[in-house]
């Protein structure tokens, strides 16, 4: 029997690519898979995520994906899961399907229609968690969202969502604010059940890791997993020099993916992919549009700043 899955270090959430009619283009996932799982020093793979465009794709896709990166990674890498849906039952049974084809943990996201309010009603997302967690006994990973969404939970709620509910092994931090991402990695780790964080701050990641994260969930890594795991090595060395180093390597690559408006980030990493030859096309479902050619311009210029190219992507940092 396995032992069970602990969130930390660097988790990529991986990409899906769609081709000219916008169809699941399944030899093409199985490549990228393929190329993220080939970095030296990941602790696993997230799917079904935001960077997967999840919110475009139908449940019986979800299921695929499962299916198929099972398949692709079989057990040389874990496999977490999001579970991302409006609906409390649905959420359930993605859990359950997840468990079954092999993943080993759940990343939950918080239903989008509790951005009206839900934060003042904490039970909503107690009894959400508690249909998840009576479905299925893997360790999750609830994504905090940023504050300005309105879908973050209240410290209070995050803490006793943790309490409640032990197979909560770590969050996966996107509030964006310094002061109170610091306060929760403190107050998770002061838990009976100390509770990882994950940075997804990718646009301050040094920062992020230096507060004392224990890892990295990121659809960056989708690109740039490389550059991560040697930072986070850096960081957990206390090497502030070499940190310092790699972040500069890896600026270029926040441009290039998180300038505004974010809501393109994951279409730019695609376009990043074709450039640097791991996809044939950057297909993206609407209503998302791909970038334009003069932003593509700008992408190839910042992949040339952070050094990357098709023989330095997805290899070790020297």
């Amino acid at each position: 029997m396995k032992r069970p899955f602990k969130p930390k270090g660097v988790i990529p959430a991986c990409l899906m690519p769609f081709d000219t009619d916008l169809a699941v283009d399944e030899k093409a996932y199985r490549r990228h898979l393929a190329d993220i799982a080939s970095v030296e020093g990941i602790s696993g793979i997230t799917i079904n995520g935001h960077a997967a465009e999840v919110h475009a794709l139908t449940i019986e896709e979800q299921y695929r994906a499962i299916v198929v990166t099972k398949e692709a990674l079989e057990d040389r890498v874990p496999l977490i899961v999001g579970v991302y849906t409006n609906s409390s039952l649905e959420a359930a049974r993605i859990a359950a399907y997840a468990e079954r084809e092999g993943a080993d943990a759940l990343l939950v996201f918080p239903p989008d229609f509790m951005t009206l309010g839900g934060h003042l009603r904490p039970e909503m997302i107690f009894e959400h968690l508690r249909r998840i967690t009576d479905a299925s006994r893997l360790p999750i990973i609830l994504f905090q969202y940023p504050l300005a969404s309105n879908l973050a939970y209240p410290l209070p709620t995050l803490l006793e969502l943790c309490r409640r509910f032990p197979s909560i092994r770590a969050i996966k931090d996107q509030c964006g604010d310094g002061n109170l991402h610091e306060r929760q990695i403190r107050e998770l780790k002061a838990l009976d059940q100390p509770v990882n964080t994950l940075t997804t701050h990718s646009a301050w990641l040094l920062g992020s890791l230096a507060l004392g994260c224990d890892g990295l969930l990121s659809g960056a890594g989708s690109v740039i997993a490389n550059l991560q795991v040697a930072l986070f090595r850096a960081v957990q060395a206390g090497d502030l020099k070499a940190a310092q180093a790699i972040n500069d390597r890896i600026y270029p690559t926040v441009r290039a993916f998180y300038d505004a408006p974010l809501l393109d980030m994951h279409n730019r990493m695609k376009e990043a992919l074709v450039l640097l030859g791991r996809l044939d096309q950057a297909h993206v479902r609407p209503p998302l549009m791909q970038p334009t050619p003069a932003e593509i311009d700008k992408i190839r210029g910042l992949l040339a700043q952070a050094g990357l190219t098709p023989e330095t992507l997805y290899r070790k940092v020297a």
